[in-house]
């Protein structure tokens, strides 16, 4: 069964190096799945961050749920991202170590539960942005010049 793709960070590859990726489980309560499946959700600003041994995910945004009650969910609450301890031990090593961030890249369902793909990255210097527009830009042109080469024989 193929994954259902929730919402995708296009920004954190333009701003971040990403060296490696992990899929992780997130916990979440009834009503945050409710939204998630409505596909109302905004990782665009959020980041994780290793504290007490676990793996937390900050400004994430859930819409609360529309037919939801009193009992809806805080929007923008800290979630619980799920790994083996050994995994999360090794990430906080890297972060510590060499100045990383974890970003989430994607979120979707996978077999009915919710997974975040976290990207393990650096930073891009304003340089290295423009240099990915430029090679960008310069493929672009070569497919176009291609596709009219092409036309004209």
């Amino acid at each position: 069964m193929p994954e259902k793709v929730i919402t995708v960070n296009r920004k954190a590859r333009h701003e971040y190096h990403i060296i490696e990726s992990f899929e992780t489980g997130i916990e979440l309560t009834g009503t945050e799945v409710k939204s998630l499946r409505a596909g109302k959700a905004n990782i665009q600003d959020s980041y994780a961050r290793v504290e007490n041994s676990e793996l937390l995910l900050y400004n994430m945004h859930i819409s609360p749920y529309e037919q939801g009650n009193q009992f809806n969910h805080d929007p923008k609450r800290p979630r619980r991202l799920l790994m083996h301890r050994h995994e999360i031990m090794r990430l906080l090593g890297k972060v510590r170590e060499k100045g990383y961030s974890l970003i989430p890249l994607k979120m979707y369902f996978k077999r009915g539960w919710a997974k975040v793909e976290l990207g393990l990255g650096k930073g891009k210097k304003l340089y290295d942005k423009r240099d990915d527009m430029a090679e960008r830009d310069a493929k672009r042109d070569m497919e176009r010049a291609r596709k009219e080469s092409y036309r004209e024989s």
